[in-house]
């Protein structure tokens, strides 16, 4: 059983609004609204709702129709039941009141960072303490200051960054699926440091070849990476683990899915997780903190993490928000064909083009991305195109132009719904409607962020049958006030297990 800190977040205020001027102080206000008014659902009846243990299948949904051909044209939307900032409520305790030095409580005012949130308040006295930790909350609500602050801090109190090692030896190890998160993390990180003496770098995969023919050496204390371009040069000697006191996983549950664990259990192995280096240990004994950053989580977490540590020395820091839909945030479903997608797409994107709403349009393949991209393109919408198997040459700079302001559009897949820093967004469009709850959470956590701006949009285009389900759920969720239900960030696994149940294959 992990050891958990549940975080007291505020109660929560069942009011909505049609429009995001509007009162949060009417009970009548709408929490969903439908094309068929029979489902609408008010403030004051999700009170009721919310205290019934309604099973899903038992309640009467707007998607239940949506598997007839003749239901095109439908929609529902829910609509914000919280004002923004409460979803990202500040605490009431300050960073020097977590023990933060000046220096870095400097650094972060620079960074428009003036107060800890409610989660970081809880989040960052659970690292220094020097447990392993799993830091899981929404997206968006400062995860990665969280582990950031109190390692750095920690690095600077005991002074280990001052001490003579070998080059390209870190102390601290940031882990990320993808190229671009770690680009960013490693900017925040830099940022962070200035004036301490930390030195960081950042490691990017797509020229590994290049980097074992000709490395570079160079003092490192917190090196950034993206796992595929680090687990290389690692097994080849060019960088070096015995040093390393802290490991951070961030956006762990794609860390952990089926499609890295193998590589990365036997990277762990690595480290002396069963030590905790905060405790006198003796002169040659050095143990390795584990922290994870995870909005979602694998169901097979504990069995996985089991093979490289106790998992019961694991504190848990838990957002009441966790696998809860976006509180703050209007999100439209509408059933349409989908010959009619690209024409809709047309009129959503014209009208943010009008409003100058930066927007991120996903799908759930490859081809489908680049067709808008060009489609939108040809349409005189400047669109920048991002997925994973784009050229690295072609790749890199992608996100930046969208971050940057230069570009307002970007189509991409779910390659940038993990992690990514996207405050300027403002409308999130899921052409191809996500088939898994994990997916669902990303995505829309593009938007609504700590340091975002207000009237924040999801608008989904549901035209499949295999989408409708992941639908429903959602409904579900929103009609009782309760939590994403079978949310598992283990996509391949759940893809695995359902080829074995088609074939008769048991676990």
């Amino acid at each position: 059983m992990l050891k958990t800190v549940k975080i007291i977040g505020l109660q929560r205020a069942y009011f909505a609004s049609a429009s995001p001027s509007a009162s949060f102080a009417n009970n009548r206000s709408p929490v969903i609204t439908a094309k068929k008014i029979q489902f609408n659902l008010f403030a004051d009846e999700l009170r009721v709702a919310s205290g019934q243990n309604t099973k899903f299948g038992k309640l009467k949904l707007v998607s239940d129709g949506w598997r007839h051909r003749k239901s095109a044209g439908d929609f529902f939307i829910l609509h914000p039941v919280k004002e923004a900032f409460q979803a990202h409520a500040l605490s009431n305790v300050s960073f020097t009141q977590l023990s933060v030095r000046q220096q870095l409580i400097a650094n972060l005012k620079t960074n428009g960072v003036l107060d800890p949130t409610a989660y970081q308040a809880e989040g960052i006295p659970a690292v220094l303490n020097g447990d392993h930790v799993l830091l899981a909350a929404e997206t968006g609500c400062g995860k990665t200051y969280t582990y950031l602050i109190p390692i750095m801090e920690q690095l600077l109190q005991r002074k280990l960054h001052e001490r003579q090692r070998e080059f390209n030896s870190p102390l601290v190890l940031i882990l990320t699926p993808g190229r671009e998160l770690a680009q960013q993390i490693g900017r925040v990180a830099e940022s962070l440091v200035e004036g301490t003496g930390i030195k960081t770098r950042i490691l990017l995969g797509g020229r590994t070849k290049q980097q074992m023919m000709n490395p570079h050496f160079e003092d490192i204390d917190i090196l950034v990476s993206s796992f595929g371009a680090l687990s290389k040069l690692i097994s080849c000697g060019i960088y070096k683990t015995d040093q390393v006191r802290w490991v951070v996983l961030d956006e762990a549950d794609t860390l952990l899915d089926d499609s890295f664990n193998s590589k990365l259990l036997h990277l762990m192995k690595r480290f002396p997780f069963h030590k905790n280096h905060l405790y006198d240990l003796g002169e040659n004994i050095q143990g390795t903190q584990l922290v994870l950053a995870a909005a979602t989580m694998p169901s097979n977490m504990t069995e996985l993490l089991g093979q490289i540590l106790n998992v019961e020395t694991m504190e848990e820091v838990v957002s009441p928000n966790l696998h809860r839909l976006m509180s703050h945030v209007t999100q439209r479903f509408l059933r349409v064909k989908k010959t009619e997608r690209a024409n809709i797409l047309f009129d959503l994107v014209q009208k943010d083009t009008k409003r100058r709403r930066p927007t991120i349009i996903f799908s759930n393949k490859t081809p489908t991305c680049d067709f808008i991209s060009m489609y939108l393109n040809e349409a005189n919408f400047p669109c920048v195109n991002l997925h994973g198997d784009m050229l690295l040459k072609l790749r890199l700079g992608q996100f930046e132009k969208f971050q940057q302001g230069e570009i307002n559009v970007l189509s991409t897949t779910d390659v940038a719904s993990r992690g990514l820093d996207t405050t300027r967004a403002a409308h999130v469009i899921n052409f191809d409607f996500p088939l898994y709850m994990a997916d669902y959470i990303h995505r829309i956590g593009r938007i609504g962020r700590v340091g975002s701006r207000g009237n924040c949009l999801v608008t989904n285009l549901v035209s499949s049958q295999a989408e409708i389900g992941a639908v429903q759920r959602i409904e579900h969720s929103a009609r009782t006030d309760h939590p994403l239900a079978n949310v598992d960030a283990n996509v391949k696994g759940i893809i695995r297990r359902r080829i074995k149940r088609s074939l008769g294959i048991e676990e």
